[in-house]
């Protein structure tokens, strides 16, 4: 258990290193916060919060920064429920057309938050969790040309055109198609790649273009899987000084293009989870922070929001908001709503 004086400086650091990024030292607890202890009381309650794992020291600066452990704290205890009002009333005016489709209504939500928190947004669509391949159809253009159409248990069907810098024979291309549907079919969406690089093999021995092929139908299949996967703001991690190392940054959007990496995210064992309620969870992994909710249209079908952005984040702004967007959308568009 911390005391009351311990929480009352984790608190303050905290607040002051999301507001400034910059390492907080005793002297700023002092004049910006007016705690009532001298500097060097507040540096060894600063000490113990380090010993504890609550801090972490800088190799820049005398000052600490909230460790993960730190920030789990400070959402489980301290954080203070802060609904932007601004925010609140952009998206109501969203949720409130009631002409547009709730993939619309999400996208443009996230577009708002991404905007307003200058953080990134995603959405895991329900689609994406629930559905599963239910056929392949392919029509051969040309030599070098063919349109797939694939088409899930639920009806929904996505085109993709195939562009072969090599000729491909149209015997080929049926067999390829016959041997994806007796192994894909009833595959879930999100299993389809790593289902496919098995079938690979498979391939090999009736195909002789195996190669060529396999690669377009891989692409495809990413975008496919990909198709109820919304990002908005990827760029506002530049403005971020966490990802200013070129390295970390590559790395971050290269995460970006990969629905599954999100799906994931809590199970990561290198990362720290919390679950705020039954709606909102949050993960911590490196300088990063993931704020999910969830929401449910019925019984099968639920979708995920997210928030991506530094550890700093402002948490009671951005969890009361994600909160308020899950909570409307199930109410809005849950199967159970008598509106």
């Amino acid at each position: 258990m911390l005391t009351s004086r311990k929480i009352e400086i984790l608190k303050a650091i905290v607040d002051s290193f999301i507001s400034t990024a910059e390492p907080v030292g005793s002297k700023t607890l002092v004049e910006k916060y007016n705690l009532p202890y001298s500097s060097a009381t507040i540096r060894n309650e600063m000490l113990e919060l380090e010993t504890l794992g609550f801090l972490e020291k800088t190799h820049t600066s005398s000052g600490r920064v909230p460790s993960s452990l730190g920030y789990r704290y400070y959402v489980e205890h301290l954080m203070d429920d802060k609904l932007d009002t601004n925010l609140q009333t952009a998206l109501q005016v969203v949720f409130s057309d009631r002409q547009l489709k709730i993939d619309e209504v999400i996208k443009r939500s996230c577009d708002i938050l991404a905007q307003m928190t200058n953080l990134t947004s995603m959405v895991l669509g329900p689609e994406a969790n629930t559905q599963t391949l239910e056929h392949i159809n392919l029509f051969p253009v040309d030599q070098n040309k063919a349109v797939a159409v694939f088409i899930t248990n639920s009806g929904h069907t996505e085109n993709r055109v195939f562009q072969f810098e090599e000729k491909v024979s149209v015997e080929e291309l049926a067999n390829c198609c016959a041997i994806l549907n007796e192994r894909l079919t009833g595959t879930q969406l999100d299993h389809i790649l790593e289902k496919l690089q098995l079938i690979k093999p498979i391939l090999a021995q009736s195909i002789k273009q195996y190669e060529t092929i396999f690669e377009a139908f891989f692409d495809a299949f990413i975008k496919f899987a990909n198709t109820n996967f919304y990002l908005s703001g990827s760029n506002n991690i530049f403005n971020q000084p966490e990802f200013t190392d070129i390295n970390k940054l590559k790395q971050l959007m290269q995460m970006f293009e990969n629905s599954k990496v999100w799906k994931d995210i809590g199970s990561n064992q290198n990362a720290l989870r919390l679950d705020v309620s039954d709606h909102s969870s949050l993960v911590w992994m490196d300088d990063m922070a993931v704020v999910t909710s969830t929401f449910k249209l019925d019984q099968e079908e639920s979708g995920q929001l997210m928030v991506v952005g530094p550890s700093r984040m402002e948490y009671d702004r951005v969890v009361a908001l994600m909160e308020f967007m899950s909570k409307a959308i199930e109410t809005i568009y849950g199967k159970g709503d008598s509106s």
